[in-house]
């Protein structure tokens, strides 16, 4: 395993451009035009529902177009399930121990579903963190269309992504259809992998919650980004790069939402919400431009997007919100290294060519 001044060199180092800019401008048309028609609408609030389901464009960035919406349709159910799940914890008030009870289960189930469909990105993260956000924000509009308009959204963002083909028609027979059952040596590495986001997530979550935080999700989501490495170094890496883009990412929000930082607000009087929502749209496209390159370039961004979205949706004092954020995120992350460490995953067979 990788030393971690070798860990920490490596937030120094950029990988390989491979047409990022692609799809990052897939994924931000996808979160731009349910967002604007919303904005234009008046209700900037409900964006949050809308960017979530914009996320499906995430999954399937470099795979031929017909196993990109194959893709994309399976992460839909998992971006608009945990929305959904959210939606209706929020609706009924069921927060805390109850949240924690349900993500955690969600988060394992979630895994084995990602492992068995061969999802990339990998694992339950994005699903996870749409439940935990949804949950933690009162729902004001009718359940069914904040779940409407995360559905909606996911399903613009598969057209965006398959809409290539009517200029390509790339089309590969089969593709996909090679990814073996989860059965033998690579359902038990399923099993496994889906121990440790149930051990990972649901300390981080009680840990939250014990510590008397309001947003004992963000910790649950941090756990789970380790996870998602293929193996130990690149599991430590991406929890390290977690920390320190998420703490970087927590100086623009301050910039944006404290009163006494220059923050770019003042330049839109009157109109706070729209450029907040503008912004959104903005730091989409630089996150998924390094997520692959960079993964903590990409939190610098993609910490803002979600804190943001949720200051739209629910007000909150940005001082308490920095600050729980940084906390939450530092426990969560470092408890999914942890786990990473003392639960070795196996390594499941290469699959066929």
């Amino acid at each position: 395993m990788q030393s971690l001044s070798a860990q920490l060199r490596s937030l120094h180092s950029l990988a390989p451009a491979n047409k990022d800019h692609v799809s990052a401008v897939r994924v931000a048309v996808s979160v731009a035009v349910p967002s604007l028609v919303l904005l234009a609408a008046g209700r900037p609030e409900l964006m949050i529902y809308a960017v979530f389901g914009a996320l499906t464009g995430m999954y399937g960035r470099n795979e031929p177009h017909q196993l990109r919406l194959r893709h994309q349709g399976q992460a839909a159910l998992l971006l608009v399930g945990g929305l959904a799940v959210g939606v209706f914890l929020s609706v009924n008030q069921l927060h805390s121990w109850v949240l924690v009870i349900i993500e955690t289960l969600l988060a394992a189930a979630g895994s084995l579903f990602a492992d068995k469909v061969a999802l990339k990105p990998n694992g339950p993260f994005f699903g996870i963190l749409a439940l935990g956000a949804c949950a933690s924000i009162p729902t004001s509009v009718h359940w069914h269309t904040a779940v409407l308009i995360g559905a909606l959204s996911a399903a613009f963002s598969m057209v965006v992504g398959f809409g290539g083909w009517v200029r390509g028609r790339a089309w590969e027979r089969g593709a996909g259809r090679d990814i073996p059952p989860l059965r033998g040596a690579r359902g038990r590495a399923a099993l496994i992998h889906a121990a440790r986001y149930l051990t990972a997530v649901g300390a981080a979550g009680s840990l939250g919650v014990l510590s008397g935080s309001g947003h004992p999700h963000w910790a649950m989501a941090a756990a789970a980004v380790p996870l998602a490495g293929a193996d130990m170094p690149s599991s430590v890496h991406r929890g390290l790069h977690r920390i320190v883009g998420t703490l970087a990412g927590l100086v623009v929000v301050a910039v944006v939402l404290f009163p006494w930082a220059f923050s770019p607000l003042r330049l839109f009087p009157g109109h706070e919400a729209a450029a907040l929502a503008l912004l959104v749209i903005v730091l989409q496209f630089t996150t998924e431009l390094f997520m692959t390159r960079h993964y903590g370039l990409a939190m610098v961004s993609f910490t803002p997007v979600i804190l943001l979205m949720t200051q739209l949706a629910a007000p909150a004092d940005p001082h308490l919100l920095v600050t729980e954020r940084a906390v939450e995120t530092i426990m969560g992350a470092g408890l999914g290294i942890l786990v990473v460490v003392l639960i070795r995953r196996r390594r499941p067979p290469a699959r066929p060519h």
